[in-house]
């Protein structure tokens, strides 16, 4: 997220109420403004539309269609996010612009692959084991693939600093997508849930084409070096797996609780859990506001001590090295505890109004008693977050896989043993999944600080590697000049 940091300290300098509300509402519509946009436009359309009088099982379909939609689209694009935002980082700043192109269509073509070969099997079997309608469900399929584009493209956009062009995108897709479910429903007598879904796909495909169009118009060259992109997706496999099993540990509790005696088949397709993904939704957005933080506070301030630090690395001296080094770190200790400090506030007067609420609209009762230990578990969770953030700025890859195979892998475990528990445990795996995360992230920081010096100053090489013949092992070898002329000079002589 660089360059959002300089507005904000110009915001944020004049040190006034209305400032830090202003600060706070440019980082919300910089980092999760295009979410709140869509789930605002959902909730609308359903009330407009009057959804809550259609079928039951209209309402089950639907409501699950969009969520595996969200859920799977995600999955899919979270391999290829990372290093292709990497690569066109790298290919900035060595100002190779026309390599960025080739980077793009690859990387799309491989999530659109990997993307059609989760959902076309899915579908097939919803159109001929669920009996859902042919449209209904290429309609859906459609909603996926384009929301994969829109995800995809984001993260180019993201690295040229767009990030008010990417809201803005989203205010346009959702709005027309809001006026066409309207016009569906009212003139056409679409029912509501198809209006709401193919309204839906028709602005995550507006989204995508002014995404795809702002791309192009940025960088026009393409040199067609694919084969140097997939030599790049090899060499940081770890960047790949750590983003995709960060994402995975996001939803693996879920699909354990979609196999609990609680969960719901609709059309002998789709499965969920409403109580408890609920209740994961609302701790979610407890503790969304972290994010938001963070990312403000690392470009206010982290940034700068980081780049003084590289700087001083470059043509300073050692004095000016180990100084630098000392005020980012505890820089980055001091980020971490200013988020813990101002989150568990936030997240303590959300939980309170949740709480006292939430029952008047209908989310109580099971929802509530899973609701407490879920929003502690992601209270942590955004922490841990934070920490992989720092371990991918000191190129610790190796740290932040094993941190997202812990959390993900004691989030399933855990999440297996609490569905045998009490309700109000059912949150548990997340929770000891982000501790045992969150734990080996801050110890891989430490190791990261203690060896610092080691991995800037002590990666480089002598030889050029590459690839060929072996060369032979003696590259010296002394003659003994003396012997050789004293046996030629006896042969002479006789």
């Amino acid at each position: 997220m660089a360059g959002i940091g300089v507005r904000l300290n110009r915001i944020f300098e004049k040190k006034s109420v209305l400032s830090s509300m202003i600060g706070f509402a440019y980082s919300t519509i910089a980092t999760v403004a295009p979410m709140v946009l869509v789930i605002l436009n959902i909730v609308l359309m359903g009330w407009v539309l009057k959804l809550n009088q259609t079928t039951y099982l209209e309402r089950e379909v639907f409501f699950c269609t969009v969520l595996y939609i969200f859920i799977f689209a995600l999955l899919t694009t979270a391999p290829f996010n990372a290093v292709s935002s990497k690569y066109m980082q790298d290919a900035i700043f060595e100002e190779r612009y026309q390599d960025i192109l080739p980077c793009y269509y690859l990387g799309l073509m491989l999530n659109i692959v990997l993307s059609c070969l989760l959902g076309i099997p899915f579908c097939l079997w919803e159109h001929f084991v669920g009996e859902v309608s042919v449209f209904y469900v290429f309609v859906g399929f459609c909603g996926y693939i384009s929301l994969v584009f829109v995800f995809y493209s984001m993260i180019y956009l993201s690295i040229c600093k767009d990030y008010q062009k990417i809201s803005f995108y989203f205010l346009l897709g959702m709005l027309a997508s809001f006026l066409l479910a309207v016009v569906l429903w009212r003139f056409f007598y679409w029912e509501a849930t198809i209006s709401i879904l193919f309204s839906l796909m028709a602005g995550f495909f507006l989204i995508a084409v002014m995404e795809f169009a702002t791309i192009k118009r940025y960088f026009m060259r393409n040199s067609n070096r694919y084969k140097h992109v997939m030599r790049y997706y090899g060499k940081w496999w770890q960047l790949m797996a750590a983003n995709f099993l960060y994402i995975l540990g996001l939803y693996i509790h879920n699909f354990v609780f979609w196999t609990s005696e609680m969960r719901i088949v609709v059309v002998e397709s789709f499965v969920c859990n409403q109580p408890y993904d609920m209740a994961t939704c609302i701790a979610m957005f407890t503790n969304i506001s972290a994010t938001v933080i963070f990312i403000a506070r690392i470009e206010m301030h982290f940034h700068e001590k980081y780049r003084a630090y590289s700087e001083a690395v470059i043509g300073g001296k050692r004095a000016d090295i180990e100084n630098t080094q000392r005020r980012m770190f505890r820089q980055i200790n001091n980020e971490l505890m200013s988020l813990v400090r101002i989150q568990f506030i936030i997240s303590v007067v959300v939980y309170l109004l949740c709480i006292v609420f939430l029952p008047e609209f209908g989310l109580g009762g099971m929802v509530m008693r899973i609701y407490p230990c879920m929003a502690a578990g992601y209270f942590i969770l955004f922490l841990m977050y934070a920490a992989i953030l720092f371990l991918y700025y000191y190129n610790d890859l190796a740290g932040a896989v094993l941190t997202t195979f812990c959390f993900c892998g004691v989030t399933f475990l855990g999440s297996i043993v609490a569905m045998h528990m009490s309700e109000i445990w059912y949150g548990l795996g997340v929770l000891l999944g982000a501790f045992a995360g969150w734990t080996i992230a801050y110890g891989r920081l430490r190791r990261v600080e203690r060896n610092l010096e080691r991995n800037i100053f002590c990666k480089g090489l002598l030889l050029k590697r590459g690839s060929g013949k072996k060369p032979a092992s003696m590259v010296y070898q002394k003659s003994d000049g003396r012997q050789k002329g004293t046996k030629k000079w006896k042969r002479e002589a006789s």
